[in-house]
């Protein structure tokens, strides 16, 4: 019947784009139609009719009946639900009516799911041992949800106890995760502070803790959970599942863990530190980004013990406890330790990214996979990058760089470290050790678009770098190249940084010195048959050459001129606009002589007098 994976699923889809409400509307829906499909539901407009309650023989016959119930169910939860969170920011907090109301809510919900228990406990249902366990887990977990609400931490807690029990005996199936998920998210915390107020202290692992609350009244239920795996209510198998760390040791300290969420999750960071190894030995010629999703599983640890870290020292805050006590400065450390090992890992996961050797070695992949089959099976030749793809690989490369930094500068801000002398050396040496590599690319890139003059600065730096925390880097560090890689860099991979960043610094100055002597090369090559009379607009950087003052001998070469010159050919140019005088006719003898003209204006002149 999968009762737990169709109360799941419902809230997993109602609530990940919504809220409770969004829920209690869906379940509604979905329960009208149950109705529908069943033939049960009122007609529109018709009158209401009172349903009986389904029994044994219509789930025998009918097993949607079975998700008539639990819907009925989880809209009274939904709804109760959401009047939790309508009224989570009030002042008083949930007083009066509307606590009254929600307990309602959740007792008719419980009463739901308590009639389904009776149904399939009855043997004309025909139901399953797992769906009567599934089913007396869900009717407990609903009945513990309603008694925290009206704050019985007693039946509160026997009831959470009673469905983390069953849960974990189903949780050995192949559904296991829903089960975990169930226990970890929702029964786990509920079970704490109920435990909590009454006055168990926190010590306590949360098995133990169910183990003694679980009501070993019902045989029934017993003896099915026994069948399933007799180690459960035994105990073995907690003891085995959780065997916490009891101490943690932070260099030279050794701090006692007294808060059991924190040991749970500590357990869990060195179970998937060892997991992380064993993954690495067999992802070796994998991709860097596959080899790099090993780490969420311990990154996700980490995140989780940190988160338990925290949460210890609010409470203890919260009850007044001043720094100066035990159990604060106890929680201090495991809160450094945890956090120191959270960035040690996440700065392992950008090394990876980065590639081999830290990404110190000069490796851009070829163009397209096919290509790179192609060359492999050795039918083409690996295409190599354009510069704008080595660029962004480079600019990648740098960001990962930019990253391990933030996250080495966030280890020295973490209190006791830098009191700590020999770990803020060695801290400061890694810090070398990545902006080195950080400047190297960036050289990088620089050389890619021609500039080799900031390439070689750049370089020189980096390679100063590098011998700084070659001499700040103790000798038994920790960190080798077969092993994960963490926060920890190893001495030889100092060395190798070192030693590749003398190589290129040689190679870097050469490269720069042939760019100079060819600059001069084509600065004086051209310029050396131009005479030095033609070349004094130009700064003789490298000394005046007298050998060659002028032209000798003198040939015949284009003269510039000048705008002027034209002005003055105009005198000398006959055009077809300015007519010829003609010569003047002989006058006759009775002709008076013609009156002299009037004297001409005075013509202007062009530029400099001359006249057009």
């Amino acid at each position: 019947m999968d009762i737990t994976s169709f109360v799941v699923q419902g809230r997993n889809q109602a609530l990940l784009y919504g809220d409770h409400s969004t829920y209690h509307r869906q379940s509604t829906k979905r329960l009208l139609h149950s109705r529908k499909k069943l033939g049960i539901a009122n007609k529109n407009r018709g009158k209401f009719v009172k349903r009986e309650l389904p029994a044994a023989q219509d789930v025998a016959a009918k097993p949607e009946y079975v998700h008539l119930l639990l819907l009925t169910s989880e809209r009274a939860w939904a709804q109760a639900m959401s009047f939790k969170a309508a009224h989570t920011a009030d002042e008083k907090g949930i007083v009066g009516r509307t606590r009254s109301h929600i307990i309602s809510r959740l007792n008719k919900a419980a009463c739901a799911a308590e009639h389904l228990v009776q149904i399939l406990s009855e043997s004309e249902a025909g139901s399953s041992t797992n769906d009567l366990l599934e089913a007396k887990a869900y009717a407990a977990l609903i009945r513990g949800t309603m008694y925290f609400e009206k704050q019985s931490w007693e039946p509160s807690l026997q009831n959470f106890a009673t469905a983390r029990i069953i849960y974990s005996a189903l949780a050995t199936s192949a559904k296991g995760d829903i089960f975990k998920d169930l226990l970890s998210e929702t029964i786990d915390p509920s079970m704490r502070f109920a435990a909590y107020r009454l006055n168990t202290p926190r010590t306590e692992p949360i098995p133990a803790i169910a183990l003694r609350a679980f009501p070993r009244s019902d045989k029934t239920l017993v003896q099915a959970i026994d069948n399933i795996d007799p180690s459960i209510l035994s105990g073995d198998a907690d003891s085995k599942k959780d065997a916490s760390p009891q101490s943690m040791k932070w260099r030279s300290r050794v701090v006692k863990i007294e808060d059991a969420q924190i040991a749970t999750a500590w357990g869990v960071v060195q179970e998937a530190v060892g997991r992380l190894e064993e993954n690495l030995a067999a992802s070796k010629k994998r991709n860097v980004h596959e080899v790099a999703g090993v780490y969420d599983e311990v990154l996700t640890a980490t995140q989780d013990a940190v988160d338990a870290t925290k949460l210890a020292i609010d409470e203890l805050r919260e009850e007044g406890v001043g720094g100066g006590d035990s159990r604060m400065q106890s929680l201090q450390i495991t809160r450094t330790a945890v956090n120191y090992e959270m960035v040690s890992w996440r700065i392992g996961r950008n090394r990876v990214l980065t590639g081999p050797h830290d990404g110190a070695t000069e490796e851009y992949g070829s163009l397209r996979r096919k290509f790179r089959s192609k060359a492999a099976q050795g039918t083409e030749h690996a295409r190599e990058l354009p510069p704008s793809r080595k660029l962004a690989k480079l600019r990648e490369k740098v960001a990962l760089y930019d990253g391990i930094l933030q996250n080495l500068e966030s280890i020295k801000e973490l209190p006791g470290v830098a009191a700590d002398a020999e770990l803020a050396a060695k801290i400061d040496a890694s810090d070398q050790y990545f902006e080195a590599l950080k400047c190297l690319s960036i050289a990088r890139s620089h050389a890619i678009t021609g500039n080799m003059g900031n390439a070689l600065g750049l370089i020189h730096h980096s390679s100063k770098l590098c011998r700084q925390a070659a001499a700040g880097l103790p000798e038994s560090q920790e960190g080798s190249e077969g092993s994960a890689l963490n926060v920890n860099v190893s001495p030889d991979a100092v060395a190798f940084l070192e030693k590749l960043l003398d190589g290129e610094l040689q190679r870097h100055r050469a490269i720069v010195h042939i760019d100079n002597l060819r600059k001069d090369a084509l600065k004086d090559g051209p310029g050396s048959s131009i005479p030095l009379i033609e070349r004094l607009h130009e700064y003789p950087a490298a000394g005046v050459d007298l050998t060659k003052i002028v032209e000798f001998p003198p040939r015949l070469a284009l003269v510039p001129t000048k705008p002027i010159f034209l002005d003055v050919a105009w005198n000398y140019i006959d055009y077809p606009s300015k007519g010829r005088q003609t010569a003047s006719q002989p006058k006759a003898k009775d002709e008076s002589p013609a009156p002299a003209p009037p004297q001409a204006q005075q013509q202007k002149k062009g530029w400099f007098g001359f006249g057009r």
